[in-house]
């Protein structure tokens, strides 16, 4: 069972209309795959690191006999955020990268040996892929490390994710 989960517009609405009604949000976040309960969680987007990270997430996968969850986390925080300033609402605009990213890995001959699903979220990179690895209650979130002056600046992922995860995180070089 391979395929991806890429929201229609109608569900990036929801996502949108999440920031207003909290409760509405946990209804709709808990409704993932009862397959993919107890999997591997790999955050990817298409960088060397995470296709590393996305290799090894299959490998374990497959030992453990459980699905694979693949999360692109999109950036959808406007551009007065990264100037200091408080952002008023959340940018939802769809990111055509999650597609492409979907569509690579539709095509993909090594994903062909676990079933696994494409999930799209927005914001902090830590906070969704543990917010992923508890709807799912993964057994582990795998990330790629981060390399160069941002990482440095400003924190890797996998740093940041290691210190406030409530499960096993594995970090591949």
């Amino acid at each position: 069972m391979a395929g991806y989960e890429i929201p229609e517009p109608a569900d990036r609405k929801r996502v949108a209309d999440h920031m207003a009604h909290p409760e509405a949000a946990e209804e709709t976040r808990h409704s993932c795959d009862p397959a993919f309960q107890h999997g591997v969680v790999v955050g990817f987007d298409g960088s060397m690191s995470s296709e590393r990270a996305l290799a090894y997430a299959i490998g374990m996968a497959r030992r453990s006999g459980s699905g694979l969850i693949i999360v692109h986390v999109a950036n959808r925080l406007p551009t007065t955020v990264w100037a200091g300033c408080e952002p008023p609402v959340f940018v939802d605009v769809p990111d055509h990268r999650t597609e492409v990213l979907g569509l690579e890995l539709a095509c993909a001959d090594h994903l062909s040996e676990v079933p696994w699903i494409l999930v799209e979220r927005g914001g902090d990179i830590c906070h969704e892929l543990e917010e992923v690895g508890r709807e799912y209650a993964a057994d582990a979130i795998v990330v790629g490390s981060t390399h160069g002056l941002v990482g440095r600046i400003f924190g890797s992922v996998a740093g940041r994710l290691a210190r406030r995860a409530q499960r096993p995180v594995v970090v591949i070089p």
